[in-house]
């Protein structure tokens, strides 16, 4: 999507703080934090939101939780404990239409902090 900003960061078009690459997924943080650690974990497949998932995606959300524990483990966070949010559709609070996963820890995280 040409004027998706997620998809300008996958193609390097815009200059974001790198955590995690692989030919799959992108996990940079995110430019306003809501934590300490505040990570965004994003398919590089352009995928609108989790409503848009297709039986092919299965794998790919898969894959994209397996490196959050990588990442959550890397940043020292595995055994304190991380949020995971994904919010779908305007409603929920979703602003960019490219499915992204939130990572959030580095304090403790309360019920407000959704």
């Amino acid at each position: 999507m040409e004027d998706c900003i997620f998809c300008k960061i996958i193609k390097k078009e815009i200059p974001s703080h790198i955590i995690y690459e692989d030919s799959d997924i992108l996990a940079f943080q995110d430019i306003q934090p809501q934590a300490p650690i505040h990570i965004l974990v994003v398919p590089k497949k352009h995928i609108p939101s989790l409503v848009s998932l297709t039986k092919e995606d299965e794998a790919l959300v898969g894959k994209i939780y397996s490196v959050i524990n990588q990442i959550a483990k890397e940043q020292g966070v595995d055994e304190k404990g991380y949020r995971v949010i994904v919010n779908c559709g305007k409603d929920a609070g979703q602003t960019v239409g490219h499915l992204h996963f939130h990572l959030l820890a580095g304090t403790k995280l309360t019920e407000k902090m959704v």
